[in-house]
């Protein structure tokens, strides 16, 4: 794609990337979304739990106490509400009104993910009796980790389907 330069800044490569551009028929539009499918945000969200209820068993289980557990799960669900909120949020239909929209919708629930992540943080040693922050720590991060494994996954799943 040619980027858009005054013609006295126009070179070789702009000519070039402006003569091979072609625009892609219905068809050819429908076979690339049905080879690269988007990534839906539950599915991501629902990853994050999974993954968050698993090492808090795991941490109850290594170290035999059950407030490691707790704190663990609650630093993944310092994750999961945050990304949930954010998810129901954009997946509205006043989201997708228009880009306008859904650009304000995106610096929005982008806020309110933020706000309720360190409302969730401040809250954490009252709700979780007694807390343990390096086991809370490890639960938010293996959460935070689930979104590169999506789309480590996602492109992994999008190149084996092209060869």
């Amino acid at each position: 794609m040619a980027i858009d330069r005054p013609a006295r800044w126009a070179d070789e490569e702009d000519a070039a990337a402006a003569s091979t551009f072609k625009a892609l028929t219905r068809e050819e539009a429908q076979a690339l979304r049905a080879r690269n499918p988007p990534l839906s945000p539950w599915r991501v969200v629902g990853a994050q739990a999974g993954v968050g209820v698993v090492a808090a068993l795991l941490a109850a289980l290594i170290t035999g106490r059950q407030e490691m557990a707790w704190s663990v799960l609650y630093g993944a669900a310092t994750v999961v509400v945050p990304g949930a909120l954010m998810a129901r949020g954009m997946t509205s239909r006043l989201s997708s009104v228009s880009l306008g929209a859904s650009a304000v919708s995106f610096m929005l629930w982008e806020s309110v993910k933020i706000a309720v992540a360190v409302a969730m943080l401040m809250l954490a040693p009252k709700i979780v009796q007694p807390l343990s922050w390096p086991a809370l720590l490890v639960g938010l991060v293996l959460g935070l980790k689930v979104y590169w494994f999506a789309l480590l996954w996602r492109g992994r799943r999008a190149t084996t389907t092209r060869d």
